[in-house]
């Protein structure tokens, strides 16, 4: 599953992927993979994410909209 407004959401709260990948319990890798689409991520990971990031799981979900960079 891609998570395709992940780094917009996360530089939104001025959050670092470091600061991301630690309340969220996982690696820095792996919240750069799911940022950059190099890997699917299941859907607890995408809650998990949205939870340390204060935020719903569907805020991540939604397309990127025409324009804005992935």
């Amino acid at each position: 599953m891609q998570v395709p407004r992940l780094r917009e959401v996360r530089e939104r709260r001025l959050v670092t992927q470091v600061e991301l990948a630690r309340k969220a319990q996982m690696s820095v890798a792996t919240v750069n993979f799911a940022e950059r689409g190099l890997r699917d991520v299941r859907i607890s990971t995408v809650r998990r994410l949205a939870a340390a990031l204060g935020v719903p799981a569907t805020d991540l979900m939604a397309p990127a909209q025409e324009g804005e960079r992935r």
